[in-house]
């Protein structure tokens, strides 16, 4: 019986002392979102190079659960590590770093926020120490509102601070902001079949939206750059509210590590990201010319809020909308996913008083796709889509009026 007894002892003491395991792992194209399907202990990680790779190490939790990757973020692998963890493995299609990792208030769920920088700062931090990531309160104890968060050098921005050119004559029409998203020292998504770079490709098509809106006669219209160089999230936007732009289109190319992915989408705000972004301007000292050149200061916290909440609800309709019409107009013209419109918490579609849109034209890791994206009768179907769809905005705009 003793012999028995401590062989079970040994068999349990080497048992694996997992709490929870992984539910689902959601690759979007600012953001890592891991779930689980109880509270684990805690979370580290580390970035590799040759090839490029960010691990996350998971305390308590058992590998598992269905997995979804895109943007940055070619493959996820998943393996025990120890008794009482796993380890993911993020293998990245561009250089990519974790600017900030925050877990939900039942520590089942951890968000990382995706940035992505350049070949040297990448390198950079690869030397460096692991991030703890720690949930808002350790099993067992009383939660606290303690969260991590780290910040990765930037490009800094250029002295140059002029707006860029507004093209068309007559001020009383509506102006488009058109984006050509990454730039400079982020290529965005790089083609495994022959090296085209994101950034290139959405800098031809934003080029050719242009000229077909400033063909049509009906708007004014601006790109946030019209070179290759490097623009931070927030002035992407910023530069369309400093223009006070009547609509912003952000135009990328999707990417997956593998599979045969196709057709183009487009993403609008969150309501969730909304509530937040509502409660991180109301809650800020200065509220001058937040919303549609509307000084705040002067009134009080609640008004401000609902205010903003207001605008920024209106913005998101308007947004939801001129998606919902792109989806229409482009339908005969270019291959389309089949759930076109998508909502997610991205940064550029975070202006409160601007409707805004991020359009995929295609997945530029699909060689049938990025030839078509890439080529100049297909940049002239999307700005045709685009021409088409701002056409119609604008005039309901102005029947509503």
């Amino acid at each position: 019986m003793s012999v028995v007894l401590a062989l079970l002892a040994c068999w349990f003491a080497g048992a694996p002392g997992w709490a929870a395991s992984v539910e689902r792992i959601d690759v979007k194209h600012d953001r890592i979102v891991i779930r689980f399907d109880s509270a684990v202990a805690d979370a580290s990680s580390f970035v590799l190079a040759a090839p490029r790779r960010i691990a996350i190490d998971i305390d308590g939790a058992r590998p598992g659960g269905d997995v979804e990757t895109g943007g940055a973020v070619a493959q996820v692998r998943q393996a025990a590590r120890g008794t009482s963890g796993t380890r993911v493995v993020f293998d990245l299609a561009r250089p990519t770093l974790i600017s900030e990792g925050v877990f939900g208030r039942d520590g089942r769920e951890l968000t990382l926020a995706l940035q992505t920088v350049d070949d040297a700062t990448f390198a950079r931090a690869a030397g460096e120490r692991r991030l703890r990531f720690l949930p808002p309160f350790n099993l067992g104890e009383t939660p606290t509102t303690d969260r991590y968060a780290v910040s990765v050098p930037i490009p800094p921005a250029p002295r140059d601070a002029r707006l860029p050119r507004v093209y068309g004559d007559d001020d009383s029409r509506p102006l488009v902001v058109i984006d050509a998203g990454h730039g400079g020292v982020d290529p965005g998504a790089i083609s495994p079949i022959d090296g085209r770079r994101e950034k290139d490709v959405t800098l031809k098509i934003a080029r050719a939206i242009r000229d077909e809106l400033v063909k049509s006669g009906r708007v004014r219209v601006a790109l946030t750059r019209d070179d290759d160089r490097f623009l931070v999230l927030q002035e992407r936007y910023g530069i369309a509210r400093k223009l006070r732009a009547d609509l912003f289109i952000s135009i990328h190319c999707d990417s997956v590590g593998s599979g045969n992915a196709s057709g183009a989408s487009v993403y609008t705000l969150s309501e969730v990201a909304s509530d937040k972004e509502s409660a991180k301007l109301a809650a800020r000292e200065n509220k001058a010319d937040i919303i549609a050149g509307v000084n705040l200061g002067a009134t009080s916290a609640d008004i401000s809020s609902i205010l903003i909440d207001l605008t920024q609800r209106e913005t998101m309709n308007n947004s939801a909308s001129f998606a919902r019409l792109l989806g229409r107009e482009a339908q005969p013209l270019i291959p389309l996913k089949p759930n076109f419109h998508r909502m997610a918490s991205l940064m550029v579609l975070k202006a409160p008083d601007m409707p805004s849109i991020l359009f995929e034209t295609g997945y530029i890791s699909n060689p049938r796709d990025a030839d078509f994206i890439d080529s100049a009768e297909g940049r002239r179907k999307i700005a045709q889509s685009i021409e088409r769809a701002v056409e119609v905005h604008f005039a309901r705009r102005m029947a509503s009026n």
